[in-house]
């Protein structure tokens, strides 16, 4: 598994958000929702769909697959001067993220999470910092098609 390193500059973000946790898995419903309506959204960078996962404080220090996190489906935009009714907004702050290309189906996406949770992570200088977690579904991305790709964002700070 091979990350590169990046300092993100802050991104703003309007979408949706759903309370889930790793049992329950509402992901589908959530993007079900925002598909349709994205095209609301006028005033955004590019076509890219961000996938995060804003975790409590501490979420990681005893990690519980029943604790409850926001999952969002958004995309990057300009400014927040005209949001779509029934959207939210979101700011990713500046910061280092240890970036990960998963290449593969979608639904295959947890083994590259268990690579870098269970496998690089623990051999880094790093340590996961308290910022969103997000992918980024860019031309690349064809949701299960075996040549799909997209860009894992992990939030990093050295140990």
């Amino acid at each position: 598994m091979e990350a590169r390193i990046e300092n993100l500059a802050e991104k703003k973000l309007i979408g949706n958000y759903i309370k889930m946790n790793f049992i329950e898995n509402k992901t589908f419903q959530l993007w079900n929702g925002f598909m349709p309506r994205r095209k609301e959204i006028k005033n955004s960078i590019d076509s890219n769909l961000y996938s995060l996962e804003v975790f409590p404080v501490g979420h990681f220090d005893n990690f519980d697959p029943g604790s409850s996190f926001q999952k969002w489906a958004a995309i990057e935009v300009t400014d927040f001067e005209e949001i779509p009714s029934e959207m939210e907004t979101l700011i990713i702050p500046a910061g280092l993220y240890a970036v990960f290309t998963h290449k593969g189906p979608a639904s295959e996406g947890h083994k590259t999470y268990h690579s870098i949770f269970v496998e690089w992570l623990p051999n880094s200088a790093y340590t996961v910092d308290e910022r969103p977690h997000f992918a980024i579904m860019g031309e690349k991305y064809k949701k299960d098609d075996p040549n799909s790709e997209e860009d894992i964002w992990i939030p990093i700070k050295t140990k």
